[in-house]
């Protein structure tokens, strides 16, 4: 039986030349360990379970109580299963576990000793803080996991696991605080995650994709993060999150569209200078999504408004331009995009100089050459650095797509168009849901007693009420668990 198992074993890796099939004779009973050199623990190996076994096989001969202490789980000082079905054999392997077949048994038993190569645990590229962990996620599943156990040190923060890809296999797990988070959404989470069929996933942006009813909704219904931190308070808040091996990031939902503009930041300062961090955001977060529609609109259809000595500065400096406002804010607004992509790309130690270089340089040859007026310049300036502020990309990136939509309207029909879409896109906020929560609350639908951690936040000591806009369950922060 052994050998058929060895047979197929060997017929399903048939081309897989860093496979290795080690032979060890035991009481004149052959067995043979199964594994990756590249994607096990060598040094576990060789000591845990190779030496142990040859040791084994220099002592005195006793096959049945070496079989009695291998079903028991004593032979060896590393944790290892037994596996009677053999269907998973070759998928065992390909994941970094040692197996061991014997000739005489229809079973195999495998020890998961997985190493693959990893980084270190670095601090936050994308979300930086003075004050505060400066650890992030690495792309290592068990990392990660351990990065979040070291905050929560609790048994009721549970895990699921699941594998998704066909191919790859990838782990994926769901983490949550048992009595905080709301059942219906984990069950509808577990549910579509269950029923996922692809080759691969590559990345956790993936997942959400296919795990949301709202794909085609602008407004990201996930929050990315790559903080532990950020983990650790979301699920104390109620909410679920959701971890993939091979993505230094994390997924939490449900997400609200004030959570999104809200940073690790403003909870390590004290809350005069978090709430003022917080309302400086709030308001450049506006200006970078409609500061370039409203200049158009203004100068291109209203320019009744504008004070009379600013227009006369606006009018001279448009005097010679060749192109329409609206022509002028999309040539900058691309140029920007442009710079923006070619500084994330570049290398690194030269990325940010070529793009503030680039972006001055060009600028200022573009005026001179009567390209675009000096006002244009600064009020694109003025947005791209509005747009940085933002702390979450996705967000931000769906504020630089409606940025364009704003700006063709307000170029088109004026202030009115700029008004209209403004709330045809408030409209779809106060609609849109994550996993059945409201997306603008507690502004839409209007809850109060949330507002302590909205624009602005209230001492520590007073937010003693986790957001309903997360969980309907008990909200008590204080109350401990029965």
């Amino acid at each position: 039986m052994a050998e058929s198992i060895l047979d197929r074993i060997k017929k399903e890796l048939a081309g897989c030349s860093d496979a290795v099939y080690q032979s060890i004779n035991l009481y004149g009973h052959a067995c043979v360990l199964i594994y990756i050199p590249s994607i096990v623990d060598m040094n576990s190996l060789q000591q845990f379970i190779t030496l142990p076994l040859k040791n084994e096989a220099n002592g005195n001969p006793d096959w049945e109580r070496f079989l009695e202490r291998l079903d028991h789980g004593s032979a060896f000082a590393v944790p290892y299963h037994k596996a009677p079905d053999t269907d998973r054999a070759v998928e065992l392997v390909v994941s970094g576990n040692a197996l061991l077949c014997f000739e005489e048994l229809p079973c195999i038993y495998h020890f998961q000793i997985t190493q693959y190569s990893k980084r270190s645990v670095s601090e936050s590229q994308n979300e930086l803080v003075v004050v505060g962990p400066q650890e992030a996620f690495i792309e290592d599943i068990n990392t990660n996991l351990s990065l979040l156990r070291h905050k929560i040190k609790h048994a009721d923060l549970k895990t699921l696991h699941f594998s998704i890809g066909e191919f790859t296999k990838t782990d994926v797990y769901l983490v949550y605080i048992e009595g905080l988070y709301e059942p219906a959404i984990l069950e509808e989470i577990k549910t579509k995650l269950q029923n996922i069929a692809m080759d691969g996933a590559l990345g956790i942006s993936v997942l959400g994709e296919y795990v949301t009813k709202e794909r085609f909704s602008l407004f990201p219904v996930f929050q990315y993060t790559e903080r532990p931190d950020s983990v650790a308070a979301s699920l104390m808040e109620g909410r679920i999150g959701l971890l993939m091996d091979g993505t230094p990031s994390a997924l939490l939902t449900p997400v609200t569209f004030m959570t999104l503009l809200q940073s690790s930041e403003d909870y390590y300062q004290n809350f005069y200078g978090g709430s003022w961090i917080r309302l400086v955001r709030l308001l450049f977060a506006i200006i970078s999504l409609l500061l370039p529609s409203l200049y158009v609109a203004i100068t291109t259809f209203h320019s009744q408004i504008i004070p009379s000595d600013l227009l006369l500065t606006i009018a001279a400096a448009r005097e010679n331009i060749p192109f329409s406002a609206l022509t002028e804010a999309l040539i900058m607004e691309l140029t920007f995009e442009a710079l923006r992509e070619a500084g994330t790309r570049i290398p690194k130690p030269v990325g940010q100089t070529v793009s503030i270089i680039g972006g001055i340089v060009i600028g200022q040859a573009a005026v001179q050459a009567g390209i675009v007026s000096a006002p244009m310049v600064i009020v694109v300036s003025i947005t791209g650095i509005a747009s940085y502020i933002i702390p979450h990309l996705e967000l931000g990136l769906t504020f630089r797509l409606l940025r364009f939509v704003l700006l063709i309207l307000g170029g088109m029909f004026g202030l009115l168009g700029v008004i209209v879409a403004v709330f045809i896109i408030y409209g779809h906020l106060t609609h849109l849901q994550s996993f059945g929560k409201p997306f603008m609350q507690p502004i839409a639908p209007l809850v109060l007693e949330d507002w302590k951690d909205t624009f602005a936040r209230v001492p520590a000591p007073y937010m003693n009420k986790r957001s309903t806009s997360f969980t309907s369950r008990s909200n008590d922060r204080r109350q401990k668990k029965k």
